[in-house]
Protein backbone atom coordinates (compact mmCIF):
# COMPACT_ATOMS: atom_id res chain seq x y z
CA UNK A 1 0.00 0.00 0.00
CA UNK A 2 2.35 2.36 0.57
CA UNK A 3 4.02 2.10 -2.80
CA UNK A 4 0.50 2.81 -4.26
CA UNK A 5 0.07 5.62 -2.16
CA UNK A 6 3.57 6.77 -3.07
CA UNK A 7 2.67 6.24 -6.77
CA UNK A 8 -0.89 8.58 -6.34
CA UNK A 9 1.21 11.16 -4.67
CA UNK A 10 3.11 12.09 -8.13
CA UNK A 11 -0.09 11.32 -10.04
CA UNK A 12 -1.68 13.93 -7.37
CA UNK A 13 1.43 16.28 -8.36
CA UNK A 14 1.02 15.81 -12.01
CA UNK A 15 -2.79 16.49 -11.99
CA UNK A 16 -2.15 20.17 -9.72
CA UNK A 17 -0.23 21.40 -13.15
CA UNK A 18 -3.72 21.61 -14.78
CA UNK A 19 -4.70 24.05 -12.32
CA UNK A 20 -6.85 27.06 -14.22
CA UNK A 21 -6.77 24.95 -17.40
CA UNK A 22 -8.81 21.77 -17.31
CA UNK A 23 -12.07 23.44 -15.84
CA UNK A 24 -14.78 22.81 -16.86
CA UNK A 25 -13.12 19.20 -16.58
CA UNK A 26 -11.56 17.78 -13.53
CA UNK A 27 -8.16 17.56 -13.01
CA UNK A 28 -5.97 14.24 -13.13
CA UNK A 29 -2.59 13.04 -13.17
CA UNK A 30 -1.56 9.14 -14.52
CA UNK A 31 1.48 7.42 -13.67
CA UNK A 32 2.60 4.28 -15.43
CA UNK A 33 5.16 1.64 -13.17
CA UNK A 34 7.21 -1.45 -14.51
CA UNK A 35 8.68 -3.20 -11.70
CA UNK A 36 8.24 -0.80 -9.24
CA UNK A 37 10.56 1.67 -12.14
CA UNK A 38 7.83 4.81 -13.50
CA UNK A 39 8.27 4.28 -17.42
CA UNK A 40 5.81 7.02 -18.15
CA UNK A 41 3.66 9.69 -16.50
CA UNK A 42 1.25 12.82 -17.71
CA UNK A 43 -1.69 15.10 -17.20
CA UNK A 44 -4.61 16.59 -17.98
CA UNK A 45 -3.04 19.53 -19.52
CA UNK A 46 -6.01 21.90 -20.70
CA UNK A 47 -9.89 21.80 -21.96
CA UNK A 48 -10.59 19.66 -25.07
CA UNK A 49 -7.39 17.96 -25.19
CA UNK A 50 -6.53 14.81 -24.33
CA UNK A 51 -6.84 12.74 -20.52
CA UNK A 52 -3.94 12.08 -18.40
CA UNK A 53 -3.95 8.42 -19.18
CA UNK A 54 -3.54 9.19 -22.85
CA UNK A 55 -0.66 11.21 -22.22
CA UNK A 56 1.17 8.86 -19.96
CA UNK A 57 0.13 5.86 -22.30
CA UNK A 58 1.93 8.06 -24.82
CA UNK A 59 5.20 9.22 -22.84
CA UNK A 60 5.91 5.54 -22.38
CA UNK A 61 6.21 5.26 -26.09
CA UNK A 62 8.13 7.98 -26.32
CA UNK A 63 10.47 6.39 -24.05
CA UNK A 64 10.71 3.09 -23.93
CA UNK A 65 11.97 1.13 -27.30
CA UNK A 66 9.49 -2.43 -26.42
CA UNK A 67 6.55 -0.30 -24.64
CA UNK A 68 3.90 -2.82 -25.76
CA UNK A 69 5.45 -5.40 -23.88
CA UNK A 70 6.10 -2.85 -20.97
CA UNK A 71 2.20 -1.93 -20.60
CA UNK A 72 1.30 -5.55 -20.80
CA UNK A 73 3.16 -5.94 -17.24
CA UNK A 74 2.72 -2.68 -15.99
CA UNK A 75 0.35 -0.76 -13.17
CA UNK A 76 -1.15 2.58 -13.99
CA UNK A 77 -2.29 4.91 -11.10
CA UNK A 78 -4.64 7.58 -11.82
CA UNK A 79 -6.00 10.06 -9.36
CA UNK A 80 -9.75 9.84 -10.91
CA UNK A 81 -11.60 6.89 -12.45
CA UNK A 82 -10.80 6.34 -15.80
CA UNK A 83 -13.82 7.62 -18.23
CA UNK A 84 -16.33 5.45 -19.80
CA UNK A 85 -18.33 7.27 -22.53
CA UNK A 86 -16.78 9.51 -25.37
CA UNK A 87 -16.71 13.14 -24.96
CA UNK A 88 -13.90 15.40 -26.35
CA UNK A 89 -11.90 12.39 -26.40
CA UNK A 90 -12.21 8.68 -26.49
CA UNK A 91 -12.82 6.72 -23.33
CA UNK A 92 -9.59 5.90 -21.42
CA UNK A 93 -10.81 2.85 -19.77
CA UNK A 94 -10.88 1.91 -23.13
CA UNK A 95 -7.50 2.70 -24.31
CA UNK A 96 -6.30 1.02 -21.10
CA UNK A 97 -7.68 -2.00 -22.48
CA UNK A 98 -6.75 -1.89 -25.67
CA UNK A 99 -2.78 -1.78 -24.29
CA UNK A 100 -3.67 -4.46 -21.39
CA UNK A 101 -2.28 -3.14 -18.55
CA UNK A 102 -3.23 -5.31 -16.26
CA UNK A 103 -3.68 -3.14 -12.95
CA UNK A 104 -5.31 0.04 -11.93
CA UNK A 105 -4.70 1.79 -9.29
CA UNK A 106 -7.38 4.63 -8.58
CA UNK A 107 -7.51 7.36 -6.36
CA UNK A 108 -11.54 7.92 -6.28
CA UNK A 109 -14.31 7.42 -8.45
CA UNK A 110 -15.91 10.00 -10.91
CA UNK A 111 -19.49 11.15 -9.32
CA UNK A 112 -20.22 12.57 -13.14
CA UNK A 113 -23.28 10.47 -14.47
CA UNK A 114 -21.73 9.18 -17.25
CA UNK A 115 -18.78 7.82 -15.80
CA UNK A 116 -19.79 6.94 -11.59
CA UNK A 117 -18.17 3.25 -11.56
CA UNK A 118 -18.90 2.47 -15.36
CA UNK A 119 -14.58 3.04 -15.79
CA UNK A 120 -14.35 0.72 -12.94
CA UNK A 121 -16.96 -1.64 -14.15
CA UNK A 122 -15.74 -1.77 -17.56
CA UNK A 123 -11.74 -2.59 -16.39
CA UNK A 124 -13.05 -5.41 -14.84
CA UNK A 125 -14.86 -7.15 -17.04
CA UNK A 126 -12.31 -7.35 -19.32
CA UNK A 127 -10.22 -9.28 -16.61
CA UNK A 128 -8.27 -5.89 -15.15
CA UNK A 129 -7.56 -5.65 -11.40
CA UNK A 130 -8.50 -2.56 -9.87
CA UNK A 131 -7.80 -1.36 -6.91
CA UNK A 132 -9.47 1.89 -5.65
CA UNK A 133 -9.43 4.37 -2.94
CA UNK A 134 -5.94 4.91 -2.30
CA UNK A 135 -4.98 8.60 -1.27
CA UNK A 136 -9.09 9.11 -1.52
CA UNK A 137 -9.56 12.44 0.29
CA UNK A 138 -6.48 13.84 -0.71
CA UNK A 139 -7.43 12.89 -4.39
CA UNK A 140 -11.60 14.64 -3.45
CA UNK A 141 -9.52 17.68 -2.07
CA UNK A 142 -8.06 18.22 -5.25
CA UNK A 143 -10.98 18.05 -7.31
CA UNK A 144 -13.74 19.71 -4.76
CA UNK A 145 -14.23 22.23 -7.57
CA UNK A 146 -15.30 19.96 -10.28
CA UNK A 147 -16.95 17.71 -7.26
CA UNK A 148 -19.23 20.74 -5.73
CA UNK A 149 -20.05 21.26 -9.57
CA UNK A 150 -21.30 17.84 -10.78
CA UNK A 151 -22.89 16.99 -7.60
CA UNK A 152 -24.49 20.55 -6.41
CA UNK A 153 -24.94 22.15 -9.79
CA UNK A 154 -23.15 25.36 -8.92
CA UNK A 155 -19.67 26.47 -8.73
CA UNK A 156 -17.34 25.70 -5.96
CA UNK A 157 -17.76 29.64 -4.21
CA UNK A 158 -14.50 31.47 -2.70
CA UNK A 159 -14.74 34.74 -0.67
CA UNK A 160 -12.25 36.41 -0.13
CA UNK A 161 -11.69 40.00 1.35
CA UNK A 162 -9.04 41.75 3.42
CA UNK A 163 -9.90 43.65 6.52
CA UNK A 164 -8.35 45.48 9.15
CA UNK A 165 -6.76 44.45 13.03
CA UNK A 166 -10.15 46.06 13.92
CA UNK A 167 -12.44 44.72 11.59
CA UNK A 168 -13.56 47.13 9.01
CA UNK A 169 -13.56 46.39 5.86
CA UNK A 170 -14.01 49.92 3.64
CA UNK A 171 -14.22 53.45 4.67
CA UNK A 172 -17.50 54.94 5.10
CA UNK A 173 -17.16 57.25 2.27
CA UNK A 174 -16.44 54.85 -0.25
CA UNK A 175 -13.04 55.74 -1.13
CA UNK A 176 -10.46 53.39 -2.07
CA UNK A 177 -8.37 52.41 0.32
CA UNK A 178 -6.18 49.34 0.67
CA UNK A 179 -5.95 47.33 3.28
CA UNK A 180 -3.70 44.21 2.22
CA UNK A 181 0.09 44.75 1.59
CA UNK A 182 1.77 44.12 -2.03
CA UNK A 183 3.01 40.59 -1.26
CA UNK A 184 -1.16 39.46 -0.80
CA UNK A 185 -2.30 41.26 -3.58
CA UNK A 186 0.41 39.08 -5.52
CA UNK A 187 -1.65 36.22 -3.92
CA UNK A 188 -4.32 37.32 -4.91
CA UNK A 189 -3.84 37.65 -8.13
CA UNK A 190 -2.36 34.34 -8.57
CA UNK A 191 -5.46 32.71 -7.05
CA UNK A 192 -6.94 34.63 -10.20
CA UNK A 193 -5.46 32.37 -12.40
CA UNK A 194 -6.78 29.10 -10.30
CA UNK A 195 -10.51 29.87 -10.49
CA UNK A 196 -12.81 30.09 -13.46
CA UNK A 197 -14.55 33.63 -12.38
CA UNK A 198 -14.65 36.71 -10.05
CA UNK A 199 -17.62 38.28 -9.11
CA UNK A 200 -18.29 41.75 -7.39
CA UNK A 201 -21.55 43.89 -6.56
CA UNK A 202 -22.26 47.56 -8.41
CA UNK A 203 -20.96 49.45 -5.63
CA UNK A 204 -17.15 48.30 -5.65
CA UNK A 205 -17.52 48.30 -9.27
CA UNK A 206 -18.46 51.88 -9.21
CA UNK A 207 -15.69 52.52 -6.00
CA UNK A 208 -12.54 50.56 -7.37
CA UNK A 209 -12.92 50.49 -11.07
CA UNK A 210 -11.52 46.59 -10.87
CA UNK A 211 -9.70 45.04 -13.66
CA UNK A 212 -10.42 41.48 -12.01
CA UNK A 213 -7.13 39.94 -13.70
CA UNK A 214 -4.07 38.68 -12.98
CA UNK A 215 -1.55 41.37 -13.78
CA UNK A 216 1.57 39.47 -12.56
CA UNK A 217 0.76 36.43 -15.05
CA UNK A 218 -0.76 38.12 -18.09
CA UNK A 219 0.50 34.89 -20.13
CA UNK A 220 -1.96 32.95 -17.88
CA UNK A 221 -5.22 31.70 -18.19
CA UNK A 222 -7.97 35.33 -16.62
CA UNK A 223 -10.60 34.62 -15.11
CA UNK A 224 -14.15 35.96 -16.29
CA UNK A 225 -15.79 38.68 -14.79
CA UNK A 226 -19.48 39.09 -13.19
CA UNK A 227 -20.38 41.93 -11.73
CA UNK A 228 -24.39 42.15 -10.29
CA UNK A 229 -25.39 45.74 -11.61
CA UNK A 230 -29.65 45.83 -11.11
CA UNK A 231 -30.69 48.14 -13.33
CA UNK A 232 -27.34 48.47 -15.51
CA UNK A 233 -26.34 51.31 -14.01
CA UNK A 234 -22.28 51.44 -14.30
CA UNK A 235 -20.44 53.24 -16.87
CA UNK A 236 -19.50 51.39 -19.79
CA UNK A 237 -15.95 53.41 -19.17
CA UNK A 238 -15.14 50.70 -16.61
CA UNK A 239 -12.35 48.52 -16.64
CA UNK A 240 -14.82 45.89 -16.23
CA UNK A 241 -16.68 46.63 -19.60
CA UNK A 242 -12.97 46.91 -21.78
CA UNK A 243 -13.87 43.86 -24.00
CA UNK A 244 -10.63 42.45 -22.57
CA UNK A 245 -12.50 39.07 -21.23
CA UNK A 246 -15.41 37.65 -21.21
CA UNK A 247 -17.31 39.70 -18.49
CA UNK A 248 -21.23 38.63 -17.17
CA UNK A 249 -23.57 41.48 -16.13
CA UNK A 250 -26.45 40.25 -13.90
CA UNK A 251 -29.39 41.95 -14.12
CA UNK A 252 -33.30 42.90 -14.15
CA UNK A 253 -33.17 44.66 -17.64
CA UNK A 254 -32.31 42.46 -19.93
CA UNK A 255 -30.88 39.49 -21.49
CA UNK A 256 -27.89 40.67 -24.29
CA UNK A 257 -24.81 39.84 -25.71
CA UNK A 258 -22.69 42.63 -26.85
CA UNK A 259 -18.80 41.66 -28.07
CA UNK A 260 -17.77 39.86 -24.58
CA UNK A 261 -20.01 41.41 -22.24
CA UNK A 262 -22.88 39.25 -21.56
CA UNK A 263 -26.45 40.64 -19.45
CA UNK A 264 -27.82 38.37 -18.29
CA UNK A 265 -31.53 39.10 -16.82
CA UNK A 266 -32.55 37.29 -13.93
CA UNK A 267 -36.74 36.45 -12.56
CA UNK A 268 -35.93 38.38 -8.85
CA UNK A 269 -33.18 40.19 -7.36
CA UNK A 270 -34.99 40.62 -4.32
CA UNK A 271 -35.29 36.85 -2.98
CA UNK A 272 -32.98 33.68 -4.36
CA UNK A 273 -30.56 36.49 -5.89
CA UNK A 274 -27.24 33.58 -4.70
CA UNK A 275 -29.21 30.72 -5.85
CA UNK A 276 -30.40 32.34 -9.27
CA UNK A 277 -26.46 33.90 -10.02
CA UNK A 278 -24.52 30.51 -9.03
CA UNK A 279 -27.14 28.63 -11.23
CA UNK A 280 -26.56 30.59 -14.09
CA UNK A 281 -22.55 30.05 -13.29
CA UNK A 282 -23.13 26.30 -13.74
CA UNK A 283 -25.36 26.80 -16.79
CA UNK A 284 -21.81 28.55 -18.03
CA UNK A 285 -19.76 26.05 -17.28
CA UNK A 286 -18.24 28.64 -14.57
CA UNK A 287 -16.69 25.03 -12.21
CA UNK A 288 -15.40 28.01 -9.46
CA UNK A 289 -15.95 31.61 -8.35
CA UNK A 290 -13.74 34.07 -6.44
CA UNK A 291 -16.72 36.76 -4.70
CA UNK A 292 -14.59 39.79 -3.94
CA UNK A 293 -17.11 42.24 -2.28
CA UNK A 294 -18.11 44.42 -1.63
CA UNK A 295 -19.92 43.61 1.81
CA UNK A 296 -23.27 43.52 1.03
CA UNK A 297 -22.41 41.14 -1.66
CA UNK A 298 -20.70 39.08 0.48
CA UNK A 299 -23.06 38.95 3.18
CA UNK A 300 -25.42 37.82 0.64
CA UNK A 301 -24.06 34.39 -0.12
CA UNK A 302 -23.08 34.43 3.66
CA UNK A 303 -26.41 34.56 4.46
CA UNK A 304 -27.39 31.97 2.12
CA UNK A 305 -24.92 29.71 3.12
CA UNK A 306 -24.09 29.34 -0.42
CA UNK A 307 -20.14 29.27 0.31
CA UNK A 308 -17.45 26.82 0.26
CA UNK A 309 -14.49 28.06 1.44
CA UNK A 310 -13.24 31.99 2.98
CA UNK A 311 -10.17 33.81 2.48
CA UNK A 312 -9.57 36.51 4.86
CA UNK A 313 -6.77 38.63 4.86
CA UNK A 314 -6.24 41.03 8.34
CA UNK A 315 -4.03 43.74 8.49
CA UNK A 316 -2.11 45.02 11.24
CA UNK A 317 -3.74 48.56 10.47
CA UNK A 318 -6.31 49.99 12.72
CA UNK A 319 -8.90 52.72 11.42
CA UNK A 320 -11.40 53.27 14.37
CA UNK A 321 -14.13 53.36 11.91
CA UNK A 322 -15.43 52.23 8.44
CA UNK A 323 -17.74 49.44 6.76
CA UNK A 324 -17.20 46.36 8.96
CA UNK A 325 -16.14 43.17 7.98
CA UNK A 326 -18.22 40.26 7.26
CA UNK A 327 -19.14 37.96 10.14
CA UNK A 328 -18.68 34.37 9.07
CA UNK A 329 -18.18 30.98 11.38
CA UNK A 330 -16.80 27.76 10.20
CA UNK A 331 -13.88 25.05 10.62
CA UNK A 332 -10.17 26.99 10.39
CA UNK A 333 -8.25 25.39 7.56
CA UNK A 334 -5.25 27.31 8.45
CA UNK A 335 -3.46 30.78 9.09
CA UNK A 336 -0.48 31.92 7.93
CA UNK A 337 1.29 35.05 7.49
CA UNK A 338 1.45 36.21 4.39
CA UNK A 339 4.04 39.58 4.09
CA UNK A 340 2.42 41.72 7.01
CA UNK A 341 -1.15 40.25 6.89
CA UNK A 342 -2.21 37.31 8.16
CA UNK A 343 -4.20 34.88 6.00
CA UNK A 344 -6.81 32.43 7.58
CA UNK A 345 -9.00 30.06 5.32
CA UNK A 346 -12.22 29.14 6.61
CA UNK A 347 -14.53 26.09 5.48
CA UNK A 348 -18.13 25.97 5.27
CA UNK A 349 -19.26 22.36 6.05
CA UNK A 350 -22.53 22.61 5.51
CA UNK A 351 -22.18 23.96 2.00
Amino acid sequence: MKDHEKYLHRCLELAALGIGFVSPNPMVGAVIVHQNKIIGEGYHQKYGQPHAEVNAVNSVFLRQLNAEELLKEATIYVSLEPCAHFGKTPPCSDLIIRHQIPKVVVGCRDPFVQVDGKGIEKLKSAGIEVIESVLEAECLELNKRFFTRIQKQRPYVILKWAQTQDMFFAPENGSKQWISDAISKKLVHHWRSEEDAILVGKNTAAADNPQLNNRYQPEAKQPKRIVLDRRLELSHQLHLFDQSVETLVFNEVKTALEGKIKCISLEDFDLFLPQYVLFQLYLQDIQSVIIEGGAKTLKLFIEAGLWDEARIFTSKARWGKGIKSPEITGELKSSITVGEDELVVISNKKS
